[in-house]
């Protein structure tokens, strides 16, 4: 396994870097934020044209043909920008698994449209209690002459309020074991029955909560086998986990740039804090963490990439990262003190970032259990 960047992934770096250094200041940011939308229509296209949305896709429906380890960089720098909107959502929750598991016809559909940006997806997967396990899913799929009838309620489905379609995971069988009645369709957004409202949330993105009331699809809809969705459920969620470590790495290595900046400007006692031993102490901690996390997600991501099994390494990824997010966010704050908790400096937006990519597919207690069962315990 080398980790090493290739030339190629050094060219997207350096480019997606300055591309979101120059689109997206701060008070870009805040406005994304603070729309009804969540996102920029425009740097959306900008993006498309770049060939973002279709990095990972195959070359045959208008993508890059690239594969998941270079998403991964892109990924990085999307996280470093605290860019908003629904990249997330459409390529890793929607185009990967048509991907996988779409039909011809479902790929020929689907793919094209969210590769040139026109189509925009997201998971309709949680549920009241928030969790990972296929005994969760309540939704359900009834079968009907002409296809299946949804009802239920989703929550916590990002940008379902502009996607235009959603991947909906849903119980088809009342009778099997919970891992062999979950089926995934593909829902059209505007179809009768479907209704959302726009949750408040930490990071102040774009989560709601969706409402199925006897939505018909046909049975074309259906995601790969009837019955057999919970296993590319699973598959959708890891790559999720890493690819949200991929984000928090880009996150706190901005942070950790920040605050070694702040610590060489900022004075007391006429000399930079940055002079004091335990500052340095602080920032020494910080980059650890940060190095630490960047290996495990990209040794994760290197997995996911070349199709390895990888559930252990995933889940060390996601829990070491989400855990040390959180120190490294904490000593950010101690270096810049009062400053650095007022809503008009940067550093705002990366704790509340950081604080819900945490628990966002998984917390650490989540997949610390994972690990121990890889373990045999």
């Amino acid at each position: 396994m080398n980790l090493t960047p290739s030339e190629e992934q050094e060219m997207l770096k350096t480019m997606a870097g300055d591309f979101l250094s120059d689109k997206l200041p701060k008070t870009a940011v805040k406005e994304m934020e603070e729309s009804e939308a969540g996102y920029s229509p425009e740097l959306w296209r900008e993006m498309a044209e770049l060939g973002w949305m279709g990095l990972a896709l195959p070359e045959k429906y208008g993508g890059g043909g690239m594969s998941f380890l270079d998403l991964a960089v892109l990924l990085e720098e999307m996280g470093a920008a605290c860019l908003p909107g629904p990249y997330f959502s459409t390529v890793i929750l929607g185009g990967l698994p048509i991907i996988d598991i779409g039909s011809d016809e479902q790929k020929e559909q689907y793919l094209p449209r969210i590769a040139s940006g026109e189509t925009i997806f997201t998971l309709a997967l949680t549920e009241a209690s928030a969790s990972y396990h296929a005994a969760s899913v309540e939704t359900k799929a009834s079968a009907d002459k002409d296809g299946y009838i949804i009802t239920g309620t989703k929550l916590f489905v990002p940008d379902a309020h502009v996607a235009d379609y959603m991947l909906v995971v849903a119980r088809t069988d009342d009778k099997a074991k919970d891992e062999d009645r979950i089926s995934l369709f593909i829902v059209d957004s505007k179809s009768q029955g479907i209704s959302h409202t726009l949750l408040e949330t930490i990071a102040n993105d774009k989560l709601c909560e969706v409402t199925f009331d006897q939505v018909k699809v046909s049975k074309e809809n259906i995601l790969g086998q009837l019955n057999q969705g919970w296993g590319e459920v699973q598959k959708i969620i890891q790559r999720a986990a890493v690819a949200k470590c991929c984000e928090m790495v880009g996150c706190i290595q901005k942070v950790l740039d920040m605050t070694i900046d702040y610590a060489k400007e900022r004075k007391q006692y006429d000399r930079p804090i940055g002079s004091f031993q335990v500052i340095q102490h602080y920032c020494a901690d910080m980059l650890t963490d940060v190095d630490g996390a960047r290996l495990a997600t990209y040794q994760a991501a290197w997995m996911v990439s070349e199709g390895l099994p990888g559930t252990q390494e995933v889940a060390i990824a996601k829990a070491w990262t989400g855990e040390a997010c959180q120190r490294v966010i904490a000593l950010a704050h101690q270096i810049h003190g009062a400053i650095g908790c007022t809503i008009d400096h940067d550093l705002q937006y990366y704790t509340r970032r950081a604080k819900a990519a945490e628990v966002t597919f998984g917390d650490a207690s989540f997949y610390q259990e994972i690990v121990a069962q890889e373990m045999g315990l």
